[in-house]
């Protein structure tokens, strides 16, 4: 099992990169930010410099999505950071959430999204597409450069196109059995499409907080890591929007905990204060996320590499971030070897 970290862009770039450098130095593959250019700074600028002071790490949007930004400009972007420092860079993308709701629009269709994914992949390893009806190539692009795009998603409709179009998956909560229903999902798609399911790769991101196992450091881990419920209900009041509650289109496991949530102010997006996340239940937390001693987080990897987890992603966003990188590093990543 691979191990990433997954970071806000926030001021100053500096310590994120350095950040990035230590985890590298402790065993991390990868390297993820959020790419939401109102709430953080542009992450591709900040990309050049964590790919110049590390060695091995890949570095991507975790995720980007359609809209932000012309999908010649994505390509190009991957393109220019390979070239630069090898095929180093890898692409999560989305329907768009923060990143297009703030600045006042809507996440794209999954149609629009597919046939970005396409197109920014196919420009960015060196081939041809047609374009608002104009063939277009970038000349300089090496050839058999390689830009893995793997796609985020929960919905029923997603997870069918990860399987046809993705070279991976990205699913943003550690639930186990969550996790089992969509790779499931996800492998019997590739294969309904003709292509070899276990090709792709599995990416689980969630927090994790290190921490005792006693009732008083839960419980604060607990609310240090509860604006993740409140960021995944973003996604999941879409699904109840267009499949209603209890559907059988989407698991009532994902879709229950949402039944008390009123609004979302995105100014508190991601951060550990957010006010707009107390309808998160502590069974959600523990959950989606995780949180514990080692061998809780131990434990809960296992199950998850057993149901072809490939990448388990570290969102580090809650007041002890650098203790849990090191304790993966040291204690926990070891074990993944």
């Amino acid at each position: 099992m691979d191990f990433g970290l997954v970071l806000q862009a926030d001021p100053p770039a500096s310590e994120l990169i350095r950040l990035m450098r230590t985890a590298e130095g402790l065993g991390f593959t990868h390297g993820w930010t959020f790419d939401s250019t109102i709430l953080w700074q542009e992450p591709y600028v900040i990309y050049s410099r964590i790919l110049a002071e590390t060695t091995t790490m890949r570095i991507g949007p975790m995720v980007t999505n359609p809209t932000t930004r012309d999908w010649t400009v994505t390509a190009s972007l991957f393109a220019t950071l390979n070239d630069m420092y090898g095929d180093r860079t890898i692409c999560g993308m989305g329907r768009g959430d923060s990143a297009v709701r703030v600045p006042g629009g809507r996440p794209a269709t999954l149609a629009r999204l597919g046939e970005a994914m396409r197109v920014i992949r196919e420009l960015a390893e060196g081939r041809e597409v047609e374009l608002h009806g104009t063939r277009v190539r970038i000349p300089w692009v090496k050839e058999g450069s390689r830009l893995p795009v793997l796609m985020a998603g929960y919905g029923p409709r997603a997870l069918e196109l990860v399987g046809q179009s993705a070279d991976g998956f990205i699913l943003q909560l550690a639930d186990p059995y969550l996790t089992e229903y969509m790779v499931k999902a996800v492998r019997a798609s590739a294969e309904r499409a003709g292509r070899d399911p276990d090709a792709l790769t599995v990416v689980v991101a969630a927090p994790a907080y290190v921490c005792d196992d006693d009732p008083a450091a839960l419980a604060h881990a607990r609310d240090q890591c509860r604006w993740f419920g409140g960021m995944v209900g973003n996604h999941v009041a879409d699904l109840v929007a267009r499949y209603g509650e209890h559907s059988s289109a989407v698991p009532d496991e994902l879709t229950d905990y949402i039944k008390d949530r009123h609004g979302y102010d995105y100014a508190h997006h991601g951060r550990a204060d957010n006010p707009d996340t107390t309808f998160v239940p502590d069974e959600i937390v523990d959950r989606f996320c995780l949180i514990g001693s080692v061998d809780t987080h131990v434990q809960r990897l296992m199950e998850l590499r057993e149901l072809g987890v490939d990448q388990f992603a570290m969102y580090a966003m809650h007041d002890a971030r650098e203790e849990a990188i090191t304790a993966y590093g040291e204690r926990i990543i070891p074990q993944f070897a």
